[in-house]
């Protein structure tokens, strides 16, 4: 969300800077406007995985460094975190699997996902590939597949499945309203 409000910020000052010179040059607001479209064109794409800093020319009123976040397997996670924790934004990758790449990869745990290289950042997504571990859309194909395969073949925990009541074995005379829903009032007639 940063780096988008920082490019719209580049091109403010650019149109800023453009009217003001217009202005300055007599040039009315009706007439044809001098202005290119380079003079609006935006700053390059970072790489794939992770990116350094664009800068943005000396004579631009906006002199700040664009960050954008790292992408690990085209999944972005947060810059300004502990890589220990940001790998958990990946879906499933959980607090012991992301320690345990970490140390397969020979990465430092407590650095900030900012601060990596580019060659740390591949060693992490090798580490992961290698490994087999299902993330993200794989992961959530599994598990739908495994839920289709429970209910068609009518199993009890498929049909649980299936009615949106507890699979497990909890209680539902009272409590389970999160699998149930809000309550609906049965009205008994005598």
């Amino acid at each position: 969300m940063g780096s988008v409000l920082g490019v719209f910020g580049v091109l403010l000052s650019k149109i800023r800077a453009l009217r003001s010179a217009r202005s300055a040059s007599g040039v009315s607001a009706g007439s044809v406007d001098p202005c290119k479209i380079e003079d609006f064109r935006l700053p390059a794409r970072a790489t794939l995985l992770n990116s350094s800093p664009l800068r943005v020319r000396a004579n631009d009123a906006v002199t700040k460094p664009f960050h954008y976040m790292a992408r690990i397997f085209g999944i972005e996670i947060p810059n300004e975190k502990r890589i220990e924790a940001s790998l958990c934004y990946i879906y499933g990758i959980g607090a012991a699997s992301s320690l345990r790449i970490l140390e397969q990869a020979g990465v430092d745990g407590n650095l900030r996902t900012g601060e990596l290289l580019e060659d740390q950042l591949v060693k992490i997504a090798q580490v992961i590939q290698s490994q087999g571990i299902a993330i993200e859309g794989d992961l959530r194909r599994e598990k739908q597949a495994a839920l289709k395969r429970l209910t068609s073949i009518n199993c009890y925990r498929g049909q649980r499945h299936k009615r949106g009541l507890p699979v497990r074995g909890q209680r539902t005379r009272t409590n389970s309203r999160t699998r149930k829903g809000r309550k609906k009032t049965v009205s008994v007639k005598k």
